[in-house]
């Protein structure tokens, strides 16, 4: 159920998008990010850190698209973000407990898996080489492509290619433990 709740800001903007355009896409998306970042306050009385980030970000691009009628800042946006990923993940090698990704995909993993640091530290490395292909391919297809090429790109390249590389991590590592 929250998973799905996290994928409603960017369905909104599709539906809107397909209604109004990319200025009342833009407008649909900031209220859904501050909507989503509410409801994650009403439910555990804190913003995760991913949303807060993603909603900022959100607001300051949405915004001067809105301000200055030009989408290039909207469509920038995702590379930002999925690059301050790639420092996240990379810095968590050195700064926390453990990688980003190992938090990330052990709930996923069967009770008792036990993997080495070694091999946390290499799928977190995957993540960052991921997060920064991904925001170099956005980049590419902003520039290079029709503004409705880049809105199903960012709905549904996006999302599926994380969606791949997790669940391909999650069973990469639960077959590596077996």
């Amino acid at each position: 159920m929250r998973a799905l709740l996290n994928f409603l800001p960017l369905a909104a903007f599709m539906l809107a998008y397909k209604l109004g355009g990319i200025y009342v896409a833009t407008t649909v998306l900031m209220i859904a990010m501050v909507l989503l970042a509410l409801a994650d306050y009403l439910h555990a009385r804190r913003v995760s850190a991913m949303h807060a980030l993603s909603t900022v970000l959100v607001l300051v691009f949405g915004g001067a698209t809105l301000a200055f009628h030009d989408p290039r800042f909207l469509k920038i946006k995702p590379t930002l973000l999925l690059w301050l990923m790639a420092l996240a993940f990379l810095c968590s090698q050195w700064l926390g407990s453990a990688p980003l990704v190992q938090r990330m995909l052990e709930p996923a993993l069967p009770p008792g898996t036990c993997l080495s640091r070694a091999r946390w530290l290499r799928v977190n490395l995957v993540w960052v080489v991921a997060f920064l292909l991904l925001g170099a391919l956005n980049l590419y297809v902003a520039h290079a492509a029709s503004e409705q090429t880049w809105v199903y790109f960012k709905g549904f390249g996006l999302s599926i290619a994380f969606a791949a590389l997790a669940m391909g991590q999650a069973l990469w590592l639960h077959r590596g433990s077996a």
